[in-house]
């Protein structure tokens, strides 16, 4: 398993899905891991209890990453429960789906706040941390570790859900710009892009058998993907294991962005 001995991590939108597989994997890592969650507060509670029964250090703490003060609050009690912050997993989005002649600007608007100014918020507040610690007591050879949680439709379009395909590919280039800025600083930020995962926010394409198969012929691999391949993934591209790597983005797809309607030429 990979090592996250002495790191202190914050995950947002760690209540439910693939945020909440991240965060149990990085406490497995031996990472301290700040949970957290903006409505469900008794399963972030529940992650909580889990982690600390098998051993780990955790807490939950309540934010919308879309509001300037509250990132502030959260990144400010991390450090005081732990002392630093050495890695950012920035997790947290929504979907509210319509057609173009049909979305309303309040549900653009909601899914740009939360899944893209949300993400800057605490990338920002992550790197600001990171160049006011002491470098010496990295617990990595990074100075400081992002993830930005973006989807295969940071390149894939979608049509029915412009907002968020917008978001991705927003944090596409955020996440590049990002790194490429601070990289000489010893601070790397990556990205990974999930692809179909089993989890409540899609459970209508794949609960479902007729669903399931429709949904299995989009991912040339033959299978769904499980919150804990993004967690695993995740927890190595934190770790030295990954510390050449900034400015890249890993799908974690089973081939869906391999365009498997091509496959028989067309």
């Amino acid at each position: 398993m990979t090592k996250l001995d002495g790191a202190s991590a914050i995950v947002t939108g760690a209540s439910s899905g693939i945020g909440f597989a991240v965060a149990r994997h990085l406490a497995a890592c031996g990472a301290k891991v700040a949970v957290n969650y903006h409505g469900d507060a008794e399963s972030a509670e529940a992650l909580v209890a889990e982690i600390k029964q098998a051993g780990g250090e955790a807490f939950a703490h309540r934010a919308d990453v879309a509001v300037e003060e509250e990132v502030t609050a959260m990144f400010d009690r991390t450090v005081e429960r732990f002392g630093r912050v050495d890695i950012l997993v920035a997790n947290a989005g929504i979907q509210k789906d319509a057609t173009i002649g049909e979305m309303t600007l309040a549900d653009w608007n909601a899914v740009i706040s939360l899944n893209l100014t949300g993400q800057f918020l605490c990338s920002r507040e992550a790197i600001r941390r990171f160049r006011s610690q002491d470098r010496a007591a990295a617990p990595t050879r990074a100075a400081g570790a992002i993830v930005s949680m973006s989807s295969v439709h940071d390149i894939i379009p979608w049509a029915g859900h412009v907002n968020y395909a917008a978001t991705k590919g927003g944090v596409a280039m955020l996440m590049k710009s990002l790194a490429q800025e601070v990289a000489p600083e010893n601070i790397r930020v990556n990205a990974i892009s999930p692809g179909a995962i089993r989890t409540p926010i899609n459970r209508e394409a794949w609960e479902e058998k007729d669903a399931l198969e429709k949904l299995l012929r989009l991912i040339p691999y033959g299978r769904i993907g499980e919150p804990e391949d993004v967690a695993r993934a995740v927890a190595w591209l934190v770790s030295d294991e990954a510390d050449y790597i900034t400015g890249t983005t890993l799908y974690v797809d089973g081939g869906m962005t391999l365009y498997p309607g091509f496959s028989d030429n067309g």
